[in-house]
């Protein structure tokens, strides 16, 4: 009985003793994981591809998890509820989050993809220049860089919002509305703009060239990149040479792209050779473009209240 009683206090005390150390092998054990969130469009599903990130942080202890998610909103409400530390999104989804105060930090730029953002319409259709969409129907996915893309679409011609009549629909939905007739113009971003104007003979009526920049934003947990800067780094740099690999290998980005994306190769290969894949730091002209865009928002009650994107924006 003696025996058994000393054993259980044994096992007591080393639980006691032993529980620091335990709960701090736990902590560095999650600190040596590096949750990454990514879309399948995006530029880290070519990092992620190319496997160089893990090498590169396997060699400062550190392991890497990738989280996929559909949208740019999903993304950005995981890395504030702390279940990813480093993601990437469009240029809207920072500013929903920003304008309902979730905590993060913009660390870097995507560069300008504008070739690839556009407004469609039906080969035979009867709209043929911008001024044409008045009363028409026009879909796009609310609060992205495709409403942000039309309504500066529509003003440089004189013409307000109110003009069209707004169809709110995912990129998938609005193709399939579109192909059925039941929208008149559809607004949206490589490579479903690609594939429209590939397998519908879609006519692209204009771009986002002096509308939109429509860059991609990488964003982090604001604990992780105040207390790793140096792995923010590591990121950032295999990002910037994953990007110049795509840009130097089209042929073989493509065949990469291809199966992921479930995409026609003739859709991702006008898509891939339209763009081009890098990082920017955040330089006034960048910081002045997503303010244009926050206030838009803003204008048109899209958010709820006037915010300040340097608030979010990295002095990385």
């Amino acid at each position: 009985m003696f025996k058994k009683l000393s054993l259980f206090l044994m096992s007591i005390l080393c639980i006691i003793f032993a529980g620091c150390s335990i709960s701090d092998s736990s902590a560095k054990s999650n600190e040596d994981v590096i949750r990454i969130g990514y879309q399948k469009n995006g530029p880290l599903i070519i990092l992620k591809s190319l496997g160089a990130l893990e090498d590169r942080l396997e060699k400062v202890g550190y392991k890497v998890e990738w989280n996929e998610f559909q949208a740019g909103p999903a993304l950005v409400e995981a890395l504030n509820a702390g279940s990813i530390d480093f993601g990437r999104t469009g240029n809207s989804p920072p500013i929903f989050a920003q304008a309902a105060d979730a905590p993060f930090v913009t660390v870097a730029a995507g560069k300008s993809k504008y070739e690839g953002s556009g407004i469609l319409v039906a080969k035979d259709s009867e709209i043929k220049s911008i001024k044409d969409l008045k009363n028409k129907k026009v879909s796009f996915a609310k609060g992205s860089s495709s409403h942000y893309l039309i309504v500066k679409a529509l003003e440089s011609e004189g013409l307000r919002y109110t003009d069209i009549t707004p169809v709110f629909l995912s990129p998938g939905d609005a193709r399939i509305a579109f192909e059925q007739g039941q929208t008149d113009a559809m607004v949206v971003w490589d490579p479903f703009t690609s594939s429209t104007e590939i397998n519908m003979n879609a006519t692209l009526l204009a771009n986002g060239e002096g509308f939109t920049t429509d860059r991609d934003f990488f964003i982090a947990n604001v604990t992780f990149a105040e207390e790793h800067e140096d792995l923010i780094e590591i990121i950032l740099d295999e990002i910037e040479s994953s990007s110049v690999w795509a840009n130097n290998h089209h042929e073989e980005l493509i065949e990469m792209l291809v199966p992921v994306l479930n995409i026609d190769e003739a859709s991702i290969k006008l898509a891939v050779e339209r763009r081009v894949y890098g990082v920017d730091s955040l330089s006034d002209e960048i910081v002045e473009e997503q303010q244009e865009i926050a206030d838009t928002f803003f204008r048109l009650d899209i958010i709820p209240r006037e915010i300040d994107v340097k608030d979010v924006m990295s002095k990385h």
